[in-house]
């Protein structure tokens, strides 16, 4: 019988030996990012990882088992295969049942990862309180149940940013600034929220982590890193690109899984690209941030 959580060589290695791990979730590169891009940003993401000396934990669903750790033929298929999965921690029982490819949501990533001992990891935005109302991503209540350290570039501009910061702080989330004091809005630099607590270093990071263990908290520390000031777009024009493509995904019938995939997919569209380039950045930027924390917490 095929064991349902399987660490991969190198990532059990890196955690046996004290060094520094990043957990990284794979929808990104199934769902979120076109061909070929998505491919590309995973070696981009895998090098700064690396480049820091901390080891990426890619995580994803193949042959009826969670597999932490993928291999560059694993996210060559993740990355091509026109069948995989998107899955988040409720889908994780029956895609390891049925022994489908599976790509995981952040909050499948967050999951995987605790069960293994795995205490940092990067995304590129997370999910939140869709501007509707009605529809509030799993990833929330996750980083509610989960002690980790979660390196974003803070909501997804697609959801509403004042009612995700207050929904985090109603559920116990931490959320920390990373050198800024306004909450980041994935491709977006700031929005007009503004946060109560900063942090300038991996090693304040890793301190403030270290307390909460102390403390028996078990719920996450989200650190929010802006995108870069030379690709983000405007506040304004995201919000009307964001409207545009809520009236098309509507007439279109989207809901469930696959809306956020559809909106980015749209805003790229509708801003000639830029959101694209933007989302690469901050993936790639935010999984080098997290190496800095995993090493600073592993040497302290």
């Amino acid at each position: 019988m095929t064991d349902p959580l399987t660490v991969s060589g190198p990532v059990r290695h890196a955690l046996e030996s004290g060094g520094g791990v990043v957990a990284l979730e794979t929808s990104v590169l199934s769902q979120g990012l076109p061909r070929p891009r998505n491919l590309e940003t995973s070696r981009a993401m895998t090098a700064a990882i690396r480049d820091c000396n901390a080891e990426p934990a890619w995580v994803f669903v193949d042959g009826g088992s969670v597999r932490v750790g993928a291999g560059d033929d694993d996210l060559e298929r993740l990355a091509t295969a026109d069948d995989v999965a998107k899955v988040a921690r409720r889908d994780l029982p029956i895609l390891v049942a049925n022994g489908r490819l599976g790509a995981t949501t952040v909050s499948a990533t967050l999951w995987a990862a605790h069960r293994v001992g795995i205490g940092v990891a990067a995304t590129g935005g997370i999910g939140g309180v869709h501007r509707s109302g009605g529809d509030v991503s799993a990833d929330l209540l996750e980083l509610a149940g989960t002690p980790c350290v979660l390196v974003c570039s803070g909501p997804k501009s697609i959801v509403n940013a004042g009612a995700t910061i207050e929904r985090l702080d109603e559920l116990g989330v931490s959320v920390v600034g990373w050198r800024c004091d306004r909450l980041p809005f994935f491709v977006v630099r700031e929005t007009d929220n503004e946060l109560e607590h900063r942090a300038d270093s991996a090693q304040e990071v890793a301190a403030m982590a270290r307390a909460r263990e102390a403390l028996g908290i078990g719920s996450a520390l989200l650190v929010c890193n802006p995108v870069d000031e030379r690709l983000a777009l405007p506040a304004a024009e995201i919000d009307s690109a964001v409207q545009t493509c809520e009236g098309r995904a509507a007439r279109a019938g989207g809901r469930g899984k696959g809306l956020t995939p559809y909106l980015l997919s749209c805003l790229a569209e509708v801003t000639a690209g830029r959101s694209l380039e933007a989302n690469v950045a901050l993936l790639v930027a935010n999984a080098g941030l997290a190496a800095e924390i995993a090493v600073a917490l592993s040497v302290s």
